[in-house]
């Protein structure tokens, strides 16, 4: 059972392929105590027993994964929660999510991203038809950015080693309520 501050939380761990969400998100869950949800993790489940004949068969079944991992997350009631997630899709399920939400947005730069994607490339299902995925689908605005519904982000620069200690202090810091700004007084800036 996760701590009392961490009930009803789905903290979503975001950012283009290889940069760093399935590390960083197997490290961050247990030392929030909660549970990992991870679409590659159901996408490979599934290519176990489905097949996967083609990229575009690929990309239905990722799809398919997101929406499972979404309804377990729902279920589950908190988790973390590591997908590519598609600003153009992934707003009104996340936003639905029957908890607060903490965004957690991975990011470092190309050419790290690149290399990353080649070293991983021959070590994954051939289900995930890495080598004929193009750079326009791996590296786009839509799963570029945060997807930002309006909930906490937190972006973490994954070129090199993260702390996860204060990774895991900035989420719980995103979660407590701020007090109200009273009407008529300013907030004083330092």
């Amino acid at each position: 059972m996760p701590p009392a501050d961490t009930r009803s939380l789905y903290v979503v761990v975001s950012g283009p392929p290889a940069s760093g969400k399935t590390t960083l998100a197997r490290d961050l869950a247990p030392r929030l105590g909660l549970p990992l949800l991870a679409k590659d993790t159901i996408k490979q489940a599934l290519m176990s027993v489905l097949d996967v004949s083609d990229v575009e068969a690929s990309r239905r079944l990722g799809r398919a994964s997101a929406a499972a991992l979404l309804a377990v997350a729902a279920e589950s009631g908190c988790g973390v929660l590591e997908s590519v997630w598609y600003r153009s899709r992934a707003l009104p399920a996340l936003a639905g999510l029957p908890g607060a939400v903490v965004e957690v947005f991975c990011r470092c730069d190309e050419a790290t991203l690149r290399r990353r994607y080649r070293a991983r490339a021959g070590t994954r299902s051939a289900g995930h038809f890495d080598d004929q995925r193009l750079p326009d689908e791996l590296w786009n605005a839509d799963i570029g950015e945060p997807v930002a519904g309006g909930w906490p982000v937190i972006e973490v620069d994954t070129a090199g080693p993260v702390d996860i200690g204060a990774l895991v202090a900035r989420v719980l810091a995103a979660t407590r309520p701020r007090p109200p700004v009273s009407a008529g007084r300013r907030p004083r800036s330092g």
